[in-house]
Formats: structure tokens, C-alpha cells, sequence
């Protein structure tokens, strides 16, 4: 694991730094407690202090995600995501101006709730100084994450409970469609850094909710996310990006099989659906992203 990443990380379970049992090839993490933690052979390390609550997505989810991703589709999520974050990092900078840096120094960037890892790639390819260190309770997810990116780690985590990072460690924080724990999102914020979250806006893939069945965006979504962020943060903006797709029925089948809906539908009578579909698929790509300055 990239040592620059490494420094950052922390024992779930008493807080103290980690380091590797030997230099390199090093398959575990441990504290000065002796609290060890084992690195897959995929690449992610497993930092729960615990039984996770929930294994997460699937790997057949993180399979028709990665597959949706890789065709570009959400794009515009991480072109917003790179813009936004060069922004963040530059007021980073200006707060931090490190006159005698180290790689120890890099920001970072942590993914909360990342999935592949896709949109943390994306940042770091736009951020050539930053690394990044993706958190997900999903190890078919974290397999993926791993390599994403030659600056980023991922770490299996709970991230209802104390996140593996210390105080005001993090100059970006990214939260795509995730649970967010406002509580924890706070403490691990730099002062100087940035919380950038993406939620679906009303209208992200209307025409395909009432043909095949699926969730529908919840009307009081915009206020769940102020609930959740209380009065730890203030939006400093909120933007739209939307775009229009027109997908081959095999990928709206990627698209629904990736999503929450995946939990909560018949996959015989959505097949069914989708083939009665025309093809291909006109729909709404349409999502918001906000972000939040620490209070």
C-alpha cells in the first residue's frame, strides 16, 4: 500500500496509527495496540472493528456498475466531481502552502460509500499531487477500487461508525448517491476542505420508473440531505448536470442491475419489461451536486 495513503489511515478500534508488519510486501496493518488488520490479495485492506451491518452490493451489482461506468455513461457525475474538487484543492492549498512539502503532505481525497472507485479515478486524474483512499462495506466493490487508480487505497469499512482517518485529515471528501455520516464527515474534514455530494435530482431516469417499476427519487430528497448534514455544514453551491442517453436495452438492464432498485424487483418480470422497451432507450441522466464547507 502507497505509504502517502498509509499515513493517514487508523485502527477502527483504538485510533492509533497504522503501519505495515513489514516493509513492501506486507499483507497486514497494525497499531501499537497490536490490533492487526489483513490486506486482501485483491489490493483493499479490511478495517472493520466488527461484523459489517451489511455485506453492501453484490458482486453481480458492482459487476453491472463497473459495466455501465466503463461506457461513459456517468461521466458527466465525474467530470462535475474533477471541476469541483481542482476548485476545493486549490482553496486546500491556500490554507495549506507547505513551504517545505512531502509526499507525507499530498491532499487527500476520500470516496465515502465508492463503489469501483470510478469517480475517486476520475478526481486524481485531474489532482496530479493528491492521493486518494476509497471507503465501501462491499468487497466485490473493493476489488475494483483497489486498482482504480495508482493513487488511491480502499479500505473495507463501516462508515455509520467512526471512520479509519484522523481529525481534519481530509481536504476533499466525496459522496456519491451514499449514505452520508454527517457527524464523521465533519470531524475528518479538513477546515480549509470540501464535502461534495451527488444525489439524483427529480427527474434522473423518469422514463424508465414507471415502465419497469423501479424506486422513484424521494420528493423530500434535498431536505434529507440538509437533515443529514445538520448544522455541521453550509452549502456553499448546488449545481445541476444532466444529459441525455439513448442505451441499447443490455444496458439499461446494467443500469437498473446496478442501483437500488436491483434490490427490490423481480428479475423475471424486469426482463420482461425490458424487452417490451424500444431500443434503444431514450432517458434522463439529471443529479445535483452540492458542495459543503464545515461549519
Amino acid at each position: 500500500m502507497d505509504r502517502r495513503i498509509r499515513h493517514w489511515l487508523r485502527c477502527p478500534i483504538c485510533g492509533h496509527p497504522l503501519t505495515g508488519a513489514t516493509e513492501g510486501t506486507a499483507r497486514t496493518l497494525a497499531c501499537p495496540h497490536r490490533h492487526s488488520f489483513d490486506i486482501a490479495r485483491q489490493g483493499y485492506v479490511n478495517l472493520l472493528a466488527g461484523r459489517a451491518p451489511h455485506a453492501g452490493d453484490t458482486g453481480e451489482m458492482v459487476a453491472a456498475r463497473a459495466d455501465f461506468l466503463a461506457a461513459g455513461h456517468y461521466d458527466l457525475i465525474s467530470r462535475a466531481l474533477a471541476g469541483a474538487a481542482v476548485e476545493a484543492t486549490a482553496r486546500y492549498r491556500e490554507a495549506h502552502p507547505r513551504p517545505g512539502a512531502t509526499p507525507l503532505t499530498d491532499p487527500l481525497v476520500v470516496d465515502v460509500g465508492a463503489g469501483t472507485g470510478r469517480h475517486l479515478a476520475a478526481v486524481l486524474a485531474a489532482l496530479p499531487d493528491a492521493v486518494g483512499l476509497a471507503l465501501d462495506v462491499s468487497k466485490p466493490a473493493l476489488r475494483r477500487a483497489a486498482r482504480a487508480h495508482p493513487r488511491a487505497a480502499a479500505a473495507l469499512a463501516d462508515t455509520w461508525q467512526r471512520l479509519p482517518l484522523p481529525d481534519a485529515s481530509v481536504a476533499v471528501l466525496l459522496n456519491v448517491f451514499a449514505p452520508r455520516n454527517g457527524a464523521e464527515f465533519h470531524r475528518v474534514l479538513d477546515p480549509a476542505g470540501a464535502l461534495l455530494v451527488v444525489t439524483p435530482a427529480a427527474d434522473h431516469l423518469t422514463e424508465l420508473v414507471g415502465a419497469l417499476g423501479l424506486l422513484r427519487v424521494d420528493p423530500a430528497k434535498s431536505d434529507r440531505v440538509a437533515s443529514s448534514l445538520g448544522a455541521r455544514f453550509a452549502a456553499e453551491s448546488d449545481t445541476e448536470h444532466r444529459a441525455r442517453l439513448a442505451l441499447p436495452r443490455s444496458q439499461v438492464a446494467a443500469l437498473v442491475g446496478m442501483g437500488p432498485s436491483a434490490w427490490h424487483t423481480d428479475p423475471v418480470g424486469l426482463a420482461d419489461r425490458i424487452t417490451a422497451l424500444p431500443d434503444p432507450v431514450e432517458l434522463t441522466v439529471a443529479v445535483r451536486l452540492g458542495v459543503h464547507r464545515r461549519r
